[in-house]
């Protein structure tokens, strides 16, 4: 009787990845031949970024606005303005006095900028329609409010709508150091609501949320404004050539990793682990220790201008050195496209 050999037992890819998800990395990480390289599940090396595409000016009703997709995630970013007037803000501090050590930071005390995240209902299966704000949306919102103020990325002088009083005074009756001009007085601010929002999302949303920040506020074309003394209010101009561009101090970029650390180790031995750049969705739930690095390389010279870590005892100097330097990396083929 013939006999007809049985299949081999064997998954796809992709059921191998969801039954077993951590053995799964860990063998693209650590295979078993010694002349493979080590490499993730995504077909990426542990420090190769995922490729950007940044689209500017896509949004035709906002100030400036933003379309960032690192990968699979994408982000769409629209700052719009709005004026507050100085009289309206209570205890507003017209001589900036300040008490010793403090420094007045009107963008911030005033909350002259206000960003909102929102994730869009199918950017990936964890968002469902009906639900409300997740906690990774206040909590992306946050970090990046922190940020913006830390980083001082907008000046505050933009911000302020200025008018100069006319000298009421009769010159022929005044002597000279009388007949200057009266003080300019702030009548107004611009007040900028910084509105994200994810269409897709596979990972490293902090990353591509704050590249969606720089990119849209790089964009940012304000009205010319003044005060109008005989209507007591704020008016704007419609020509786009007297409007004027947002002076941002500097453009910082975020650089996030992930550790993977291997489950089996021997007895009082290290153990192995890997730091991922720019991780995706699948690599985010295997892994508990993060760094994210802001940095901005200007002018020939690196600042670094955010440094945050959460969970796990492996990252040290050794590692953070090599994240700060693949942030560089990152820097120098991200910084174009954000200037658009």
């Amino acid at each position: 009787m013939a006999t007809t050999d049985q299949p081999a037992l064997s998954f796809p890819r992709e059921t191998f990845a969801k039954l077993s998800p951590h053995p799964y990395l860990l063998a693209h990480l650590q295979p078993s031949s010694s002349a493979s390289s080590s490499i993730r599940a995504n077909g990426r090396s542990p420090t190769e970024f995922r490729t950007a595409h940044v689209n500017n000016g896509s949004l035709t009703h906002a100030e400036g606005s933003a379309v960032v997709r690192i990968g699979d995630t994408t982000v769409v970013c629209g700052v719009r303005g709005e004026i507050l007037l100085a009289s309206n803000v209570a205890g507003y501090r017209v001589d900036k006095s300040t008490s010793a050590g403090t420094v007045y930071n009107e963008a911030k005390d005033l909350d002259l900028l206000v960003p909102n995240i929102e994730l869009a209902t199918g950017c990936s299966p964890a968002f469902l329609p009906g639900q409300p704000p997740s906690t990774l949306a206040q909590s992306l919102s946050t970090r990046v409010y922190s940020l913006l103020h830390s980083s001082g990325l907008v000046d505050g002088e933009d911000l302020r709508i200025w008018y100069q009083p006319p000298n009421l005074g009769d010159e022929s009756m005044m002597d000279e150091e009388d007949t200057e001009a009266p003080e300019p007085e702030i009548k107004a601010f611009w007040a900028l609501y910084i509105d994200i929002l994810f269409i897709s999302l596979d990972g490293n949303p902090f990353d591509a949320a704050w590249a969606a920040v720089v990119s849209a506020l790089n964009n940012v074309r304000l009205p010319k404004a003044y005060w109008d003394p005989d209507r007591e209010m704020v008016l704007c101009e419609d020509s786009v050539a007297r409007s004027k561009k947002l002076q941002l101090r500097g453009l910082p970029i975020a650089v996030t990793a992930l550790v993977f650390r291997a489950k089996e180790q021997s007895q009082g031995k290290d153990r192995k682990n890997w730091i991922l750049v720019d991780p995706d969705m699948f690599e985010e739930g295997l892994c508990d220790e993060s760094v994210t690095i802001v940095v901005d390389c200007g002018n020939g010279k690196t600042k670094i201008l955010g440094l945050s870590k959460a969970g796990g005892t492996t990252v040290g100097k050794r590692q953070i050195k090599e994240i700060l330097n693949l942030a560089e990396t990152r820097w120098n083929d991200l910084g174009h496209l954000l200037k658009g």
